[in-house]
């Protein structure tokens, strides 16, 4: 399957990508720890099988001192060991978030509690935009279909400068 759009080339793509950028600076500005972030980005393209974006997370996971063996349980973190209770909440968020369509109330209340029991009002917002932004830049590479495995650390925050 070739990439049938390359919206990083294309005027308006770029646009949109450095508006991307811009709200992602907001969420690392957010307190919301980094590798957390990184961890729900994964999850949610994994869940979307977004190629490009998992390859984008794990490499600036990776980057940011992120280790394999969490990197590689990401899928299965609710049969691991290595996530903190903030961690799993978070990722039950992205994961509910992510399947809206499979639950009829969405995000359970559950899954809130937790994530209300694990990070303040910012980190909150912060989160909770994070999942859809992130489900956003999966559909728009899986729609143009933007494979994997070319994406080097850093290549995205200096191509949206």
């Amino acid at each position: 399957m070739e990439p049938r759009f390359d919206l990083f080339s294309n005027e308006i793509g770029t646009k949109i990508a450095k508006r991307f950028a811009n709200t992602g600076a907001v969420i690392g500005q957010s307190g919301l720890p980094h590798s957390i972030q990184e961890l729900v980005s994964l999850r949610a393209s994994q869940i979307n099988g977004c190629g490009w974006c998992i390859d984008f997370h794990v490499k600036e996971a990776t980057a940011a001192g992120e280790t394999a063996l969490r990197l590689h349980l990401v899928a299965a973190w609710r049969e691991s060991t290595v996530f903190s209770e903030a961690e799993q909440a978070a990722l039950a968020l992205a994961e509910e978030g992510t399947r809206l369509a499979d639950a009829h109330q969405g995000v359970s209340d559950e899954t809130w509690a937790q994530v209300r029991k694990h990070f303040d009002d910012n980190q909150i917002a912060a989160l909770v935009s994070l999942v859809a932004l992130i489900n956003a830049a999966n559909r728009l590479a899986v729609i143009v279909h933007q494979k994997g495995g070319s994406y080097e650390a850093g290549m995205f925050a200096a191509a949206t400068q």
